[in-house]
C-alpha cells in the first residue's frame, strides 16, 4: 500500500522569494518526512510579513558588530530566506549562484561567517525568527559558484529591517528558552525517544525495510539541544517546524514534538494493520 505524503513540502518554485540554493541536507530520519502527522496544537504565534518591518537608512558594518547606541542584545545580521527552517545545532549544506548571495558570501568569509537563516513561503509569506547559521565549510568555484556546509547557532528575533539591497539586513534580538519551572525535562525527552524510535520501526516496516534496533537518538544530548534535533528532523512540515522554532519553552517543545509523533505513530499503526489485513494492496 503507497502512503500519502501526509505535509507535503513547499517547491521552491511556489516561494514568493526563490533563493538560488540547492538544499541537500541529510536527514538521518527521512521517513518522518514522508509520514509526518503535526499535532492539533495551535501555532505559537503567527507569521509575519518582513515588509511590516519597520525599515531604516543606517548602513550595514562590514563586521556585523552590535551599534554602541544599541541595546547591548541588538545586532545586525545578513538574513537569507529559504523554504526551509534551520535548528540549532543541525547541518545545512547550500550551493550559492545568485549574484547577491554571492556578495553576501564573498563580505561573510571576511568577516564572522555568520548570516541569519528565516523560512519563506508563498502561503505564510517571510517569517521574523530564525536561526543563525555558520559557516564551517566552503569551497569557491572558478565561475564564483559556493558550495557551503553551515552549522545552525543562535535563534533570533527580527526587530528592524536595516536595507534590503543588494541583500536583506536586519537587527535582531536574540531568543533563548525560559526556565522550565518544576517540568521534568527528562522525562519528557526520554519519552519523545521512545515514540522516535517506534516511528522508526514503523517507518521501515512500511517501507520493507529490516526492523533493526534502533541506536540511541539522544547522544547524550540535554532536553533543549535534543528537542532542537528532534525539530530538525520533521523535514515535511516546515510550517510545524516554524513553530517549535519559535517556542521559547522547552518542555512546551518537547510536548509537541511528543504530540506530533504520537499522532503520526497512530496513523503508522493503523497503515500497518491494513497492511497486514491486505499485504498486495
Amino acid at each position: 500500500m503507497a502512503l500519502p505524503q501526509l505535509i507535503p513540502s513547499h517547491s521552491s518554485s511556489s516561494l514568493t522569494h526563490q533563493p538560488s540554493i540547492n538544499p541537500n541536507a541529510a536527514n538521518p530520519y527521512p521517513m518522518l518526512k514522508s509520514f509526518l502527522k503535526p499535532s492539533s496544537l495551535p501555532q505559537s504565534r503567527r507569521f509575519h510579513r518582513l515588509s511590516s518591518l519597520r525599515a531604516s537608512a543606517s548602513s550595514f558594518p562590514d563586521n556585523h558588530q552590535t551599534d554602541p547606541s544599541k541595546p547591548d542584545d541588538v545586532v545586525e545580521l545578513p538574513i537569507f530566506p529559504l523554504p526551509l527552517v534551520l535548528f540549532p545545532g543541525a547541518i545545512l549544506p547550500l550551493q550559492i549562484f545568485e549574484f547577491r548571495y554571492r556578495i553576501m558570501m564573498h563580505t561573510l568569509l571576511h568577516t564572522d561567517l555568520r548570516f541569519g537563516v528565516i523560512y519563506s513561503d508563498s502561503v505564510t509569506g517571510t517569517t521574523d525568527v530564525g536561526c543563525v547559521g555558520e559557516i564551517v565549510k566552503h569551497e569557491r568555484l572558478v565561475d564564483d559558484r559556493f558550495f557551503l556546509i553551515c552549522k545552525g547557532q543562535e535563534r533570533f528575533r527580527i526587530t528592524n529591517v536595516v536595507r534590503t539591497m543588494p541583500y536583506l539586513v536586519a537587527e535582531v534580538n536574540w531568543l533563548e528558552d525560559r526556565p522550565s519551572g518544576d517540568e521534568d525535562l527528562e522525562g519528557l525527552a526520554s519519552e519523545v525517544e521512545t515514540y522516535m524510535k517506534d516511528v522508526i520501526r514503523l517507518s521501515n516496516r512500511l517501507n520493507g525495510k529490516p526492523e533493526k534496533e534502533t541506536l540511541d537518538l539522544r547522544r547524550n544530548l540535554f532536553p533543549t539541544p535534543f528537542s532542537f534535533f528532534v525539530g530538525s528532523t520533521f523535514e515535511g512540515a516546515p510550517r510545524e517546524q516554524q513553530a517549535l522554532l519559535e517556542l521559547e519553552d522547552t518542555a512546551t517543545r518537547l510536548k509537541r514534538e511528543k504530540e506530533t509523533l504520537r499522532n503520526t505513530l497512530n496513523y503508522l499503526s493503523a497503515a500497518s494493520a491494513v497492511k497486514d489485513v491486505f499485504p498486495s494492496s
